[in-house]
């Protein structure tokens, strides 16, 4: 009998998940992780924040030490890329030249950020800056501690993260947000007004429903220019959204939608090949449709159900995902969907920074913002995945002891 071989594509933490959960399931044939980038896998958020600002070392990024892989017989291939499938015959095909046949493959491919548009002419090199990779985190580091001006086109998650460690180096920082309201689609209005108040507490000039029309270079800097004003800057991030790396399944009959389409149990439309983590568009039973989640916790968890699957599990990931968000000395907690709700409720008060927004749709919680309330969080995530009623009375009143009333609610 021939060894099986299971491959799995990726660098990050749900590759790691992926080949933690396979070794602990009791697989034990040939196990290859080929991550393309030449570190073993590590944790990715706290890359904007503590990393960033030097209070992290980057000993402590790695999901698990190198010698874990060692020990349990897992074949890290650090600094390959790869470039392409052969579905048909079940061969991966690295870069350097070698195919890689196997049983089973995961991939855990992640993304990369997206180019901005309104780079003029050749700028770039050093004064540009993105951030995904701890690479792309040294850079950025090392130029934050020149003290240069900074400028962030992109008022989300990175960006505003980014702000806040830019901040605590004492870098003068301002913010271009397009729209009205950052992070409105994920956060909620109320929310989201309430993130941009902390930065400019702290110092940011966080702009929105500003257009930045070019960006340009001059010999002291860049020269970055919106539909209001004209601004000058030593340093600029784009943060302004991340694309699927689906490349690898070019030619192939896997099919891509913003992301590789997979079911609920990770599984894309062509036997034996599986997708999770941020490329992977996934169904979610919850929800009812396909959805793409770029957040560290479903990373984690999806690499995981995908593992179980490969071994012939029938496990579905319906998990309401959840993620936070650390900006100065505030702790900002979602989990499921802000949308498609017919009712808000709001827990705590606005004003002091300390709430809890519920998202309601016919009596069911459907989602939760939380800002600086961790506990109502975790009662939050039990009353989404039960699917049963509470009332907006009930979620208000906050002499009602959510974890309590998580076990207890009836339909």
């Amino acid at each position: 009998m021939t060894t099986p071989v299971f491959v799995i594509v990726g660098g990050g933490p749900c590759a790691a998940s992926a080949a933690a959960t396979l070794r602990s399931a009791g697989f034990d044939g040939r196990l290859v992780v080929v991550a393309g980038e030449p570190v073993v896998p590590y944790e990715r958020p706290p890359l904007s924040k503590d990393y960033l600002t030097g209070h992290l070392d980057g000993a402590e990024l790695p999901v698990r030490p190198a010698s874990w892989y060692a020990e349990q017989g897992v074949e890290l291939r650090l600094g390959e890329r790869a470039e392409g499938i052969d579905d048909r015959e079940r061969v991966v095909q690295l870069a350097g030249g070698e195919r890689l046949g196997y049983d089973a493959l995961l991939l855990a491919t992640g993304g990369r950020p997206r180019p901005f548009e309104g780079l003029q002419g050749s700028v770039g090199g050093e004064r540009v800056a993105y951030l995904r990779t701890r690479g792309d985190a040294d850079r950025l580091a090392e130029r934050l501690r020149q003290g240069e001006p900074l400028v962030v086109l992109g008022g989300g998650f990175i960006g505003c993260e980014v702000a806040a460690s830019a901040r605590r180096l004492g870098v003068v920082v301002t913010v271009l947000e397009m729209a009205q309201v950052p992070l409105e689609r994920a956060l909620g209005a109320q929310v989201g007004s309430q993130l941009a108040e902390i930065h400019r507490d702290a110092g940011v000039d966080f702009r929105t429903g500003e257009q930045v029309q070019s960006v340009s270079e001059t010999a002291d800097g860049l020269v970055v220019t919106t539909d209001r004003s004209r601004l000058e800057c030593g340093l600029l991030l784009a943060a302004v959204g991340m694309l699927p790396n689906t490349e690898i399944v070019t030619g192939t009959s896997v099919k891509c939608h913003n992301g590789i389409v997979v079911d609920e149990h990770c599984r894309t439309a062509v036997p034996g090949i599986y997708a999770a983590g941020d490329v992977a568009a996934h169904y979610h039973p919850l929800y009812g449709r396909h959805l793409r989640v770029e957040h560290h916790d479903n990373a984690i968890k999806h690499g995981a159900v995908a593992a179980r699957n490969m071994l012939g599990e029938d496990i579905a990931h319906d998990d309401p995902h959840w993620f936070w968000s650390d900006q100065y000395e505030h702790n900002l907690q979602s989990v499921g969907f802000n949308e498609g709700c017919d009712e808000v409720v709001v827990r705590g008060s606005i004003a002091e920074r300390s709430f809890a927004r519920f998202c309601l749709a016919d009596g069911q919680v459907r989602a939760v913002v939380a800002l600086n309330r961790g506990r109502d969080v975790i009662a939050a995530r039990k009353l989404i995945a039960s699917g049963l009623r509470v009332s907006a009375a009930a979620l208000r009143d906050e002499s009602v002891d959510l974890r309590r009333l998580a076990r207890a609610v009836v339909r």
